[in-house]
């Protein structure tokens, strides 16, 4: 099959499952495997990484008003010294702090996550793992609570989950919404907070990556044409899959999440160990 395809059709893969509690990291490692792919670039963590670039415009582009008035609010605090009762203000420095646990093991602990948890194996059972783990937060307890509820500790908590989604087949959203249910956020708010606090710490590893590329330690040569493709792909299927979610949560449970990952999760383990 042609890069460009491949490309397309991994760029729309990404977009969908960045924001779907599914694990986008795990299926950029899934799809090539049951599709038989083997080309250098398409199936690197760089190229992964850089798809990164169409879903993180879709964030951008798609929360533009709350970055509008987060950054500016974000900014008067540090002038103040003072959140002075602002929601955009506490918001602005939780987003700030929810980043900080995923930054730092991501910082330190980035090559074990570049070389020792991409096996496909390990992918089947952080699937479940995570599909688990996302039934329990959705099920469990009163769920009522909105963004202007988080606290700091909160936040910090979420954002030590997020960490966790370093391993492929957790999902960085589903384990944000997870612990945004388990401390007490209704669906859309719980999503909507993981999505906001997805923007900073998907710049940063973008730009990490990019360095690695740039300087040659990621040890793969940029295809431009497949790049180009794949972005273009994750932001448009980014921007649908945002929009989609956030509806669908108004009204309905993640149980079809939870069914769907338990599936994948046997198909790829059956294929594995045919194999």
């Amino acid at each position: 099959m042609d890069t460009i395809v491949q490309a397309l059709i991994m760029g729309v893969v990404q977009g969908l499952t960045e924001f779907l509690p599914v694990s986008s990291s795990g299926h950029l490692i899934v799809v090539p495997f049951l599709l038989g792919w083997d080309d250098a670039f398409i199936t690197s963590l760089a190229f992964s990484v850089m798809l990164h670039i169409g879903t993180l415009v879709a964030l951008l582009i798609y929360f533009r008003d709350d970055w509008l008035r987060l950054i500016p609010a974000g900014l008067a605090a540090i002038r103040d010294r003072s959140l002075r009762d602002d929601p955009d203000r506490k918001l602005a420095w939780l987003l700030v702090a929810a980043t900080i646990p995923a930054a730092l093991v991501g910082a330190l602990f980035s090559d074990i996550f570049e070389t020792q948890v991409r096996q496909i194996g390990l992918v089947a059972l952080t699937l479940v793992v995570g599909g688990v783990i996302l039934w329990i937060a959705d099920h469990v307890g009163a769920r009522t609570k909105g963004m202007a509820d988080v606290s700091f500790p909160v936040a910090l908590g979420i954002g030590a989950a997020q960490a966790i989604a370093l391993v492929p087949g957790i999902s960085r959203s589903g384990i944000s919404i997870s612990a945004g249910r388990l401390a007490g956020l209704e669906r859309e708010a719980a999503a909507r907070f993981a999505f906001l606090m997805a923007t900073p710490i998907t710049g940063g590893a973008i730009l990490f990556e990019a360095r690695k590329l740039v300087t040659g330690e990621a040890g793969v040569t940029v295809d431009a044409g497949p790049l180009i493709a794949g972005l273009l792909a994750s932001f448009v299927s980014g921007i649908i899959a945002i929009r989609v979610m956030l509806g669908y949560l108004r009204t309905r449970s993640l149980d079809v999440f939870v069914i769907y990952r338990f599936v994948l999760a046997a198909v790829v383990l059956i294929v594995w160990l045919g194999r």
